[in-house]
């Protein structure tokens, strides 16, 4: 005898793992076609799961995954931080900036991992949690980017921004891509201009790096 499921919960876990296969995100239309059940039921799930922060809606209407999902895989976070932080490591101390992995939260990048050169003079302080909006620096500017770029990619794989976050602060980004349901990027800030043909294909180098651990 097949035993007993709750059909509400089965379409709820669907929902969220439609929506963390899209890079870019799925409308409630489309969420609905995707998995054959009307469109007043999908809405109610995914206002049930936004109300939990397991799923959030964009301003363009798409439902992206909620930051209530890193809450629940709080137990997670040492493997995800033992898996990139050594990239993140190796690229501060060979480029002397300090660098950082950031997430995505609504119209937000969070920093989640940093690295501080181990041996540099000066360089910037960048504290874990920090907040900035996804236009202000290279950090989510380069996600904003990939989301534009989609499966073409970015050429170079890289964003820069002269005044990142504050004045003078340069900074240079690169979206971690090919890992479900995770929209982050690694970059790198400093208080001097940033040589992008050397410092880009390192931090591209750390980037793909990350996503292929956190894969």
């Amino acid at each position: 005898m097949a035993a007993e499921t709750s059909q509400t919960l089965d379409r709820g876990i669907r929902v969220l793992e439609e929506v963390a296969d899209s890079g870019e995100g799925l409308t409630i239309t489309e969420l609905a076609n995707r998995l054959g059940i009307g469109r007043t039921v999908v809405y109610r799930l995914v206002v049930t799961l936004e109300q939990h922060a397991l799923i959030r809606r964009g301003g363009d209407g798409r439902c992206r995954l909620g930051m209530g999902v890193l809450a629940m895989g709080r137990q997670l976070q040492p493997v995800v931080r033992d898996a990139a932080f050594p990239a993140l490591r190796m690229l501060a101390d060979a480029v002397g900036c300090t660098a950082y992995l950031s997430l995505v939260d609504g119209p937000e990048t969070v920093a989640a991992l940093v690295a501080e050169p181990t041996r540099s003079d000066m360089h910037v302080t960048y504290r874990v949690g920090s907040r900035s909006s996804l236009e202000a620096a290279a950090a989510g500017r380069a996600i904003l980017a990939a989301r534009t770029a989609g499966s073409r990619g970015l050429d170079p794989p890289w964003v820069v921004a002269s005044e990142d976050g504050a004045p003078g602060v340069f900074g240079l980004a690169v979206p971690v891509l090919g890992v479900p349901g995770l929209e982050a990027s690694v970059g790198v800030v400093s208080f001097r201009e940033i040589d992008e043909t050397d410092v880009g294909p390192r931090v591209a180098r750390a980037a793909g790096e990350i996503a292929r651990v956190l894969r």
